[in-house]
């Protein structure tokens, strides 16, 4: 392989995706590819699917019928497919899309170098679907996307049975990352100048089942939050089945921790949280978010809430509209059910019309715009100590603003100008007061109290990104390389 190839990977689905591309960067790096500067053709394009979100399968069949001409037009381009679509469509892709020269499983995603050498040297289409992963995989290099934020993985797969989510099938069964690996690859990213982690699990609060520690992760917690340096520390998602007073008690009592927390919710009626299996009721649920409050009372709980669940009466429905007032959760991802083959919930009876779910998800959606906006109102006039964000940090030409990310996780877009706000970058801390509120972000037009100029700020200046290299930190390598969990919704 010429050592001038050129790749690009493309990312659909939950920011658990966007690590997974970043292991496979790291992977095609580690081969001798590079990434394909912007705006130009890549020799080899790599589609990270996602089997959950609506409409995935047409999306990546468009994307694949875009790419066909541009690969006829430049002899020696390479198409791969991994993620979860490819593991449950498997040999379906090759025969829809026969240009394409590669799909590999959600299991064997350290196989993709190899499986485009495969597919060069034998001029045909590979195709590899591990189906079960035998232990947690930490060797992995990564390219990572930011400078000063990081994704951990503590475990992948899950154990529940959610009948809407096809997550466990193509993820397979709970693997738990041992903890001295993920404290390693924290510290090296720290080394490295990041600031903040989010570690990441189908269901991290049920972590260290695998190796039976009960409050595994709550001492996970506390360990991370002891590395010097580390400033901000986040989890998602934790299910409310498994979620425990000594994960509270760790995020209250370690200054590192961010008082914020995403607990999914789904239904707020009991009759529907059975059809879904998630294994808790309305009062417990909302126990949860009473408990952490009393620890946290700055606290930004977010939710995921599914619309229309087959089914779902309206009296049902008007129990989530009650949740949600009680909960005052500082916002939430809302999704219209839809129906996704291999899942039980796929074939229950009493399949909801489409403009009934509509009609609920407008109504849902409005009353969480009203408390949401009734939140963020509550902290105007409020500090807030801001690091500095990237894309949606980039500066707003109109209104000479930048955006960074508050320890609870809103959104603030700030105002830059002055001495202080001299040569802010992505990864830098500013401290500043919150002026005004929308119902999905803040504003702050004063001026800023402090400008903290950071290694991460250095490294986003210099275009640089941290890297995890392929024998996980140098640790003994422990199995087959996979990618990494979950999804961000519907755990």
């Amino acid at each position: 392989m010429s050592p001038e190839r050129t790749y690009r990977v493309r990312t659909y689905g939950c920011q658990m995706n966007v690590h997974d591309s970043e292991r496979l960067s790291g992977l095609l790096e580690q081969a001798g590819y590079r990434a394909a500067p912007e705006g130009d053709d890549a020799d080899v394009v790599v589609l990270n699917t996602c089997a959950v979100r609506e409409n995935a399968d047409n999306r990546l069949y468009g994307n694949l019928g875009h790419l066909r001409p541009v690969k006829d037009a430049r002899p020696g381009m390479q198409i791969a497919v991994g993620g979860c679509l490819a593991q449950k469509d498997r040999g379906e892709i090759v025969r829809r899309a026969p240009w394409v020269d590669v799909v590999f499983g959600t299991h064997n995603v350290g196989s993709l170098p190899a499986l485009l050498d495969r597919a060069r040297h034998n001029a045909e289409a590979q195709v590899e679907i591990v189906e079960s992963l035998e232990v947690f995989p930490s060797t992995l290099p990564a390219k990572r996307d930011s400078a000063y934020s990081g994704w951990v993985s503590i475990s992948v797969g899950c154990n529940n049975t959610c009948t809407f989510c096809i997550v466990p099938a193509l993820r397979g069964k709970e693997k738990d990352r041992r903890p001295g690996e993920i404290l390693a690859e924290v510290q090296a990213l720290v080394d490295q100048g990041v600031l903040e982690v989010t570690l990441l699990g189908q269901n991290v609060n049920a972590y260290g089942v695998e190796f039976r520690e009960r409050g595994a992760f709550a001492d996970l917690l506390r360990s991370a939050g002891r590395i010097e340096g580390l400033e901000r520390i986040r989890f998602t998602s934790p299910h409310p089945r498994e979620f425990t007073d000594d994960v509270i008690d760790a995020m209250a009592e370690t200054p590192a921790v961010c008082h914020q927390l995403h607990m999914p919710l789904q239904s707020g009626s009991d009759d529907v949280l059975r059809r879904m299996r998630r294994g808790y009721r309305q009062e417990r649920y909302l126990g949860i978010i009473d408990r952490v409050r009393a620890a946290m009372p700055d606290a930004a709980i977010t939710t995921d809430i599914i619309v229309g669940f087959p089914g779902e009466t309206e009296a049902d429905f008007e129990q989530t509209l009650e949740v949600v007032r009680q909960a005052r959760f500082a916002s939430a991802f809302t999704f219209q059910y839809s129906k996704r083959p291999g899942t039980p919930a796929a074939e229950m009876d009493e399949q909801l019309p489409k403009a009934v779910v509509q009609e609920r998800y407008l109504r849902l959606t409005a009353l969480q715009d009203e408390i949401s906006l009734a939140a963020n109102r509550a902290q105007v006039g409020r500090q807030v100590e801001l690091l500095v964000a990237a894309g949606e940090g980039s500066k707003d030409a109109a209104t000479g603003r930048l955006s960074g990310r508050a320890r609870d996780g809103r959104l603030v877009h700030f105002r830059v100008g002055g001495e202080i706000g001299a040569g802010i970058r992505p990864g830098d801390v500013v401290e500043t007061v919150v002026t005004d509120a929308k119902p999905h972000f803040l504003v702050a037009d004063g001026a800023l109290l402090s400008h903290r100029r950071t290694a991460a700020g250095d490294a986003s200046e210099a275009g640089t990104r941290p890297t995890t290299p392929g024998v996980a930190l140098g640790m003994p390598a422990i199995g087959v390389p996979e990618p990494l969990p979950v999804l961000a919704s519907g755990c």
